[in-house]
């Protein structure tokens, strides 16, 4: 009876390892975003927790980031980011599921290549089509992508109130760094 479950569980194991190759993870991605405004105080949040999964097969790409990851270097703006626009309570995580286009993993190297993302980005309860480049590279065994793109906040419903409009950006700049192992 050991046996049989000992060659079962060796079975599972050897299945689990060759579908685990297919995916390259991360659990410490990055997000920096900025709407920042000349001439007043910077509006800039990191989240240095941020999950990706790569299927290195079919170039399936999936993020999630927790909005209360987001740090910025004033507490009160930490608190209204929060409370106020992106209602963390409420929409407490964004997500994007997509593919990266054209991606094979023999075509990419160390130097880079500059792919596009087609995905859905799921932010503040608003689903949207986005398409982004990233730039994509081997280091070694992993896999190097990041991607900078821009958001407009109206478009995920997030209300800028008329007090602090001229402080923030029409236009958040973001920029997703991810080393998938």
């Amino acid at each position: 009876m050991r046996l049989i479950f000992l060659f079962t569980a060796v079975l599972f194991l050897g299945k689990t390892a060759v579908f685990s190759q297919d995916k390259k993870i991360t659990k410490t991605g990055q997000i920096v975003f900025e709407a920042s405004v000349p001439s007043f105080e910077e509006v800039k949040a990191v989240n240095e927790s941020v999950s990706c999964i790569l299927n290195i097969k079919t170039g399936e790409i999936a993020s999630l980031a927790l909005m209360k990851g987001f740090r910025f270097k004033v507490a009160l703006m930490e608190e209204h980011f929060n409370e106020n626009y992106i209602e963390s309570s409420k929409y407490p995580k964004a997500i994007f599921k997509g593919i990266i286009k054209n991606f094979n993993l023999n075509n990419i190297n160390k130097n880079g290549t500059k792919l596009e993302l087609n995905g859905k980005l799921e932010l503040h309860g608003v689903s949207k089509d986005i398409s982004v480049f990233a730039i994509v590279k081997k280091s070694g065994e992993d896999i190097e992508l990041v991607s900078d793109f821009d958001l407009t906040p109206a478009d995920f419903n997030i209300q800028i109130p008329k007090i602090v409009r001229q402080k923030i950006a029409e236009t958040v700049h973001v920029k997703a760094t991810f080393l998938l192992k």
